[in-house]
């Protein structure tokens, strides 16, 4: 079953997104060279936690930090620790943040210093990738339309989707009905509908699209080990298309 918000609830939720926007831009600006995963972490809560929000993956499923941190061929659910970025590392943030009895959820890869071509490239394919997803979550349309437009978008710049892990619903949940793979044909699934609120998250690799998940538990890898690259935002669908509840 799929939620349809009202035009409250889509404003509780957006108020969210704005602590998530402002954690991630925050973390955008102090991820450097010589930096700790575990520092970062440190700022998300203390940005989250001043705005009156909580640190919504902290504690979830027994998941013990504040944020996500996944470096390199980290794909997603990487935990802060005391690694150093490096110059040529990219960093993929993923920030999550509950205000009153609403949730919202967006990410973010960013590179550290002089990163590759390669790295470059990834980066703005999976972003591009995740605005074309946006363009398309219309009334209308089909949940797999968005699946599609990622794929596709992702494909032909030479990169991989990943397969096992989706984006979702989300509202008075940090998951909710329906999970939107960023693959597949157009015109499956869901009709998209007004008052609906999604979480679109492409995760792109340059090499396999298959992933691994360490002893850990959490951090998921790319099988290849080749670098991997994360964007998320928090979309409302209205009558007049999409509007990013995690915007800055």
């Amino acid at each position: 079953m799929i939620a349809l918000r009202n035009a409250e609830e889509i404003e509780a939720i957006r108020k969210a997104g704005a602590i998530v926007a402002q954690a991630l831009d925050t973390l955008r600006k102090r991820a450097r060279i010589g930096v700790t995963t575990a520092k970062l972490d440190a700022i998300a809560a203390d940005v989250i936690l001043s705005a009156g929000g909580i640190p919504a993956f902290k504690g979830y499923r027994g998941y013990p930090a504040n944020i996500c941190t996944s470096v390199n061929e980290e794909v997603v659910h990487g935990i802060p620790s005391p690694r150093k970025l490096k110059d040529g590392d990219i960093l993929s943030v993923d920030v999550g943040v509950k205000l009153g009895d609403y949730f919202a959820d967006a990410a973010l890869t960013v590179g550290i210093g002089q990163v590759s071509d390669e790295a470059a490239k990834l980066m703005r394919a999976t972003h591009d990738s995740l605005q074309r997803g946006i363009e398309l979550a219309k009334p209308g349309n089909r949940l797999s339309d968005i699946s599609w437009a990622i794929q596709e978008t992702v494909e032909s710049r030479g990169f991989s989707v990943v397969k096992a892990f989706v984006g979702h619903g989300i509202g008075t949940k940090i998951h909710e009905e329906p999970e939107i793979p960023n693959f597949g044909k157009p015109g499956k699934g869901a009709r998209l509908e007004a008052g609906m609120v999604l979480a679109l998250e492409p995760m792109v690799n340059a090499g396999t699209y298959e992933v691994e998940v360490l002893e850990d538990g959490w951090t998921a890898v790319t099988k290849d080990r080749s670098l991997s690259a994360h964007f998320e935002h928090t979309i409302a669908i209205t009558d007049s298309g999409a509007q990013v509840l995690t915007a800055l």
